[in-house]
Parts: C-alpha cells; sequence; structure tokens
C-alpha cells in the first residue's frame, strides 16, 4: 500500500508563542525590563470593594479611602498613561472584599512570552489572582505559569535588570517555593542570573528598595538594598543613585514607573526625591493620588505590565 502522504497543513508549526502574539492571541505582549518604552498596562480601577473598610488595619492600610476621590485620582493616572502612548485594560470583576485589588502589580508579572499570576500571601488579598487569570484570558495574554502548591510569590516580589537577568526577593510575600516557580519558568525563557534579594522586615516587596529608570542606571534605598545585590550591579557596569530622602524613601517615593528610558511618572508629594532625578537628567511628570496611597502602596504598586518595547540582552 503506497504511504500517505503528510499533507503540510498538518505539520506542527515551528514559530515561538512570542511570535504567535497578533495572530492567536490578539495583542503585542511582552517585557523583558524595567525601561523599555511602556506600551500597555493592567490596572484595576477601585469598584465597590473599597467602600466597605471600616478597620483600615484589617488590610494593611494606613487609613480609610475616599471612594470618590479614590477613583477620580485612579482614573487621572489611566489618563496620564493614555496621554503618553500607552493602552490601558482593567480587570473588571473583583470580589467585594477584596480591597487591595487596585495593587494589580502584585498578581501579574509580565514575561517575553506571557504572565506569570502570583500567589497573594494574606488572607485579605488571597482570591485576587482568580480575577486578574480571567482578565488576562479575555485580552489573549497567555498565563505561562500560576503559582501553585504551597507557593507564595507576589509578583512584585521580581523586577527585571534585563533580558536574562532579575532581581528575585523573598520574604513574607515570596517564600522559597513560590521563587522557585518563578525562577524555573524565567530559566526556561532564556533568563541567567538571578540576584536573591532578602525583603527587609516591614517591607512587603522590592519596588520601593531600587527602581530601574535607564538601562544602567537605578536608584536605590542605601538602608535596604543589600551589599550583594549592589555588588552585582556594580559589577555589570550598573551606575546606582543613593535615594536623598530617607523620609521620602520611607514612604515608598521609589515606588514609580519608568515610561521609557529616563523618563518616569512618580506620585506628587516628594520635592527631594523629584529634584534628585531631574538633577540626573531624568524627566520626572508628577501625578497626585494621596488618596490611592492610603492604601499603603503607590503607583509601580497599581500598575501591571503588559507591553514594554524590548531593549534585549544588555552588555
Amino acid at each position: 500500500m503506497e504511504q500517505t502522504k503528510t499533507k503540510k497543513e498538518w505539520l506542527a508549526l515551528e514559530t515561538s508563542i512570542a511570535e504567535d502574539f497578533s495572530e492567536y492571541w490578539g495583542g503585542d505582549w511582552g517585557c523583558d525590563s524595567e525601561v523599555g518604552t511602556l506600551r500597555a498596562v493592567l490596572l484595576r480601577r477601585p469598584g465597590k470593594e473599597i467602600e466597605g473598610v471600616e478597620d483600615p488595619e484589617s488590610c494593611r492600610w494606613l487609613d480609610v479611602m475616599d471612594a470618590k476621590i479614590a477613583r477620580e485620582q485612579h482614573d487621572a493616572l489611566a489618563d496620564l498613561y493614555r496621554s503618553q502612548g500607552v493602552k490601558v485594560y482593567y480587570v473588571e470583576k473583583m470580589r467585594d472584599d477584596r480591597p487591595n485589588a487596585l495593587f494589580m502589580r502584585d498578581n501579574v508579572l509580565m514575561t517575553p512570552q506571557g504572565a506569570i499570576v502570583g500567589r497573594q500571601a494574606m488572607a485579605c488579598r488571597r482570591g485576587e489572582e482568580r480575577y486578574a487569570a480571567e482578565a488576562l484570558a479575555l485580552l489573549g495574554v497567555p498565563i505561562v505559569r500560576t503559582i501553585s502548591g504551597r507557593g507564595i510569590f507576589e509578583t512584585a516580589c521580581c523586577l527585571w535588570v534585563d533580558a536574562e537577568t532579575v532581581i528575585l526577593g523573598t520574604g513574607n510575600r515570596a517564600n522559597k517555593e513560590g521563587a522557585q516557580q518563578v525562577e524555573q519558568i524565567l530559566g526556561s525563557m532564556g533568563v541567567e542570573h538571578f540576584l536573591a534579594l532578602q525583603i527587609p522586615y516591614g517591607y512587603a516587596h522590592i519596588d520601593s528598595i531600587i527602581s530601574f529608570v535607564e538601562e544602567k542606571t537605578a536608584v536605590f534605598d542605601p538602608a535596604r538594598l543589600p551589599w550583594d545585590v549592589w555588588t552585582d550591579l556594580k559589577k555589570r557596569g550598573f551606575k546606582l543613585l543613593e535615594a536623598p530622602s530617607p523620609h521620602e524613601t520611607q514612604e515608598l517615593a521609589l515606588n514609580f514607573v519608568t515610561l521609557a528610558r529616563g523618563s518616569v511618572v512618580m506620585a506628587a508629594g516628594y520635592p527631594v526625591t523629584k529634584q534628585f532625578l531631574e538633577d540626573h537628567r531624568i524627566h520626572v511628570i508628577e501625578v497626585e493620588i494621596a488618596e490611592l496611597r492610603k492604601g499603603w502602596g503607590s503607583l509601580h504598586c497599581m500598575t501591571a505590565i503588559l507591553r514594554r518595547d524590548p531593549i534585549g540582552r544588555l552588555d
């Protein structure tokens, strides 16, 4: 019997998932840095969940928010992103008892091949992940990993240094098992270097300890950045700028979002840090989010990245 010839259309496609984004996933997603030009973000506009808070300590807030003002400030942030050419997407659904869901960066870490969905540590936040995953799926963002088992990992515990290097934090919000799961999936994407950062007591994540403003420039909290991480970055040729105001740094002054190389958006109310950045030729755009900051978070906490222009592997 003559062997039937295999039809060409039956053969496996050999394209990467990144190459499939536009045709099969409905968008152009991916991120391998903290400084490539920002193109798309995922936010959670504060909903009913912020209206039921009576005891701010129950959800790790500093004070109760005025819902109307909080939403106005969040809308102003979204409008600012749009004015900079950034597409803004939203997590539309959320449990009514999850008031911290506006801090969406803690649920989603974007990679060059899709999103990692974290697993929240605190009881008052666990479950936000489900709605973040739903929003990602509706947008067509591939979910390459969901932290599972006994792993805990809030995704603001990871920062990109370059395409083959990340800073990976562990502490109360990210245990060893969760960090290992992140390391495993990023390693499969070509990340070779994982700079371990033990998050200090009293700090949730690492995005208020160090922030990148250009490919080889970062601003850091000298009281909380571990010596090993500082040394490693210096060996890689980074210019490391010591944040000038311990008070402002403690109040999350470094929790800003880089819009593009040398340009950031930061919360209003940090005059010393703003002047410091501008003195180092960093363009600063301020936005008023005082009401939102009552949730003990800031701009970087609220902004899950869906797309940055790639900058490639850095020398």
